[in-house]
């Protein structure tokens, strides 16, 4: 019994630190700026295993040098109750359990904005029986130190664009050859309908699919607000 509380205890010291070591990281980023991400981090280490010379096409930019409509259109499709929730929808949870139950398979998330910034700035993308958990402490903790805007901010600078692309600058140059700035309505719902497989998509450009999605959140652009 002493030996398993020994264990016990030095596997809850070693969650502490952990949990205390990504608090630390949030306080951070309060003022300064993540130069990379768990998921930028595993992109580049995949590319340079075919090329030891790969770079990963990044640039941060500043929340009021993206244009407002990539703001709208990703919540839109994102998480439309981005401004109202704590970091959990539960309403959308609850919706996305539903429809994989009557699809019998995993065909909608109810991840929230915060829930997927956590996952990209700490976590792997493998799916295990833990990644929930840790994903559900880091929403909390991102949600108690960060705004809406600051979160929001670092959400459309770090997620995945494309095949080695990151933030919204290095996507709207990527692929309209133009700054996160002066982007268009329809290109930011183009771009927005991406986020759900951008490496598909950056090779895909012309899908069927996508062009349905780009309209669906244009429609909804203008129902949503952006911190």
């Amino acid at each position: 019994m002493r030996w398993f509380l020994k264990i016990g205890a030095v596997v809850l010291t070693a969650l502490f630190l952990y949990y205390l070591w990504i608090f630390g990281h949030i306080v951070y980023w309060r003022h300064a700026n993540p130069s990379s991400s768990s998921f930028m981090d595993a992109q580049l280490s995949r590319l340079q295993e075919d090329n030891p010379d790969a770079e990963l096409r990044y640039r941060w930019v500043a929340y009021d040098r993206i244009s407002g409509n990539l703001k709208r259109a990703v919540i839109a499709a994102e998480d439309a109750r981005f401004v109202d929730h704590e970091g959990f929808d539960w309403d959308g949870i609850e919706a996305a359990f539903e429809k994989n139950l009557k699809q019998g398979r995993i065909v909608a998330g109810g991840s929230t904005i915060s829930q997927q910034l956590a996952k990209n700035l700490f976590l792997s993308s493998k799916k295990t029986p833990w990644r929930k958990i840790d994903e559900a402490f880091i929403t909390v903790m991102l949600e108690a130190v960060l705004d809406k805007r600051r979160i929001l901010e670092i959400y459309l600078n770090v997620i995945e664009w494309g095949d080695g692309v990151f933030g919204a600058e290095a996507a709207a140059r990527h692929y309209y050859r133009t700054s996160a700035a002066r982007l268009s309505g329809g290109q930011a719902a183009k771009l927005a309908a991406m986020v759900p497989n951008p490496r598909y998509y950056d090779t895909h450009r012309n899908a069927p699919g996508l062009a349905r999605k780009t309209r669906i959140i244009q429609r909804r652009m203008a129902q949503v607000l952006a911190p």
